[in-house]
């Protein structure tokens, strides 16, 4: 054994691939160009935190559509066990999006407002990455894609998955393929809340010869909690930070908000649980 030797890399490589700087990890994670993307407009120093946990959100949404994407297709393929395999991925990945807003529910109205003026009418609102997100969800409106018109190849992404079925969209697809009566749901508009879909998801939760289906409605009822948890922590940010102010991007602010927290995702999954 003292004669063998370890071989170890022979080059480093930085940006772009080049060899001679950095570690292969700084490489690998890009670490170069994910620390220079922070860049504060004020001396504030609470911005830094606002920058950066805006910056961890977007990339938690991007983790969190490719999860459901792959358990949209999963379900679409009738392979349950991945789909559930997905939904539970991106449930880490949506505690973690809760989570995130501690770092933003301490920040003082003074704090904020010390440099919330320097970044003019941006706002969360615009997200592309978060309403792909909410389409997935089913919460659809064409209206809004009309902000994105200046950026072609993510207004048209949007409009892909304003016409794509939702992740729910594929799920009620797979129980009428399992026997149920689903009626079709038009991809391109909002979930609207159907006794139909509640009969059936009843029938999953009442009736043997369905029972291997009552994972998925406890995957997806796992997914939407999570989701009325996010807005719920967004609203009482906002609320202790700025108040009942309009939002930057023009939206209403708290009232935006609280109507949104207030809307259950999945709302079939949650109106049968007094039946059961």
């Amino acid at each position: 054994m003292g004669h063998d030797t370890v071989e170890t890399p022979s080059l480093s490589f930085g940006r772009g691939g080049e060899p001679g700087r950095g570690t292969p990890y700084a490489q690998y994670v890009r670490l170069e160009e994910l620390h220079n993307l922070q860049h504060p407009r004020s001396k504030e120093p609470a911005e830094l935190s606002f920058i950066v946990t805006t910056q961890v959100m977007e990339l938690l949404f991007d983790l969190l559509r490719h999860e459901w994407t792959i358990a949209r297709q999963a379900l679409r393929e009738d392979d349950l066990p991945s789909a559930l395999a997905a939904l539970r991925r991106g449930t880490h990945a949506q505690n973690v999006l809760v989570e995130s807003w501690d770092l933003l529910a301490t920040m003082t109205p003074q704090e904020f407002n010390s440099f919330r003026s320097l970044f003019g009418e941006a706002s969360g609102f615009q997200s592309a990455a978060f309403l792909h997100l909410e389409f997935m969800l089913g919460n659809k409106n064409a209206a809004l894609l009309a902000m994105y018109a200046s950026m072609p190849e993510t207004q048209a992404g949007l409009e892909e998955a304003l016409r794509s079925p939702g992740l729910y969209d594929e799920a009620l697809a797979l129980l009428a393929r399992h026997g149920l009566d689903v009626p079709a749901t038009a991809s391109a508009e909002r979930h609207r809340p159907s006794e139909e879909v509640a009969a059936a998801w009843r029938r999953v939760y009442t009736e043997p010869e369905f029972a291997d289906l009552r994972p998925l409605g406890e995957a997806l009822l796992d997914v939407a909690e999570r989701v009325t948890r996010w807005r719920q922590r967004h609203l009482s940010s906002v609320k202790r930070t700025m108040g009942g102010k309009p939002g930057s991007g023009g939206s209403s602010g708290l009232a935006w908000l609280r109507k949104s927290a207030e809307q259950d995702v999945f709302p079939e999954l949650w109106a049968i649980r007094d039946e059961l």
